[in-house]
């Protein structure tokens, strides 16, 4: 009854199932896992707008990578700003998420001696030309305070952004402490101030708007889906399996009907003849 099962589109069939149910949980797990990291790292950017500015080097240390726990703490830095530094980064988008310019990422001297990078924020391509080094607002004279929000290094491997080597002047791909140390001849704390106040002057830079954290993402949506398709994989072999039978059962019946013997034709009387015994008898 069931031993086209056994046929090699069948084996064939079955077997790619098999594969398919353990790959979909897995891959409903891995959305899964993606939904609870969001949803800690929104709580994590929330916890951080509320927290208290602490001194920059209460949490980053020269050559010392900033450890993740302290992404987005509000941070304030002390000292002046070296323009002869400064460098812009390529290829990012301004607030509106879509128009492409770059970040202004200048070294600040702090009081104490150390150095920090500061992001002041996004500015638009000269002429929209992204191969010249675009006009850059001075950035504020003499002893200066920032706050902002401490983040780690840029990495290749954080970002996916592909650090291009043999760029025109003064323009970087990744805004990284230990490839500013080398630019700089001196020692950068780990991790960068992404500028939050004071304001710019005519709001040039444009400062980076805080990090979304209301969103969750399509993760669990995605998650339950590829349950609900490792689910539908046995039932739809089960159905396949029960038309099979139902289509392979009416061939068979078909085929004998077909090959039954058909009844013998008895001959027909013609119309005004007798039969040998009527004729006897009359």
């Amino acid at each position: 009854m069931y031993r086209f099962l056994l046929s090699r589109q069948w084996v064939i069939l079955t077997l790619v199932g098999l594969v398919l149910i353990p790959v979909m949980i897995r891959l409903g797990f891995w959305q899964l896992h993606r939904h609870e990291h969001k949803v800690a790292q929104n709580a994590q950017i929330a916890a951080a707008l509320h927290a208290k500015p602490v001194p920059v080097t209460d949490l980053a240390k020269p050559g010392r990578d900033l450890p993740e726990a302290d992404r987005w703490h509000p941070v304030q830095a002390t000292g002046r700003y070296d323009t002869k530094g400064e460098v812009v980064v390529r290829n990012r988008t301004a607030a509106d998420e879509q128009t492409i310019g770059y970040y202004v990422l200048t070294p600040l001297r702090l009081t104490g001696g150390s150095t920090v990078l500061v992001n002041r924020g996004w500015i638009a391509p000269s002429g929209g030309a992204l191969t010249t080094f675009p006009d850059v607002p001075p950035a504020p004279k003499g002893t200066v305070t920032v706050t902002g929000r401490a983040i780690p290094d840029e990495t290749t491997a954080e970002s996916g952004i592909k650090d291009t080597k043999g760029l025109p002047d003064r323009q970087v791909m990744l805004i990284n402490s230990k490839q500013a140390a080398e630019r700089l001849h001196r020692p950068v704390l780990g991790g960068y101030i992404e500028q939050t106040a004071p304001e710019p002057a005519h709001d040039k830079p444009e400062l980076v708007p805080d990090p979304d954290h209301d969103s969750i993402g399509p993760h669990m949506a995605y998650a339950i889906q590829w349950w609900l398709f490792a689910a539908a994989v046995p039932v739809g072999w089960v159905v396949l399996v029960r038309r099979e039978r139902r289509d392979r059962a009416a061939a068979a019946a078909t085929a004998e009907g077909s090959a039954a013997p058909a009844e013998p034709e008895r001959p027909q009387e013609k119309a005004g003849s007798a039969t040998p015994a009527a004729a006897a008898k009359d």
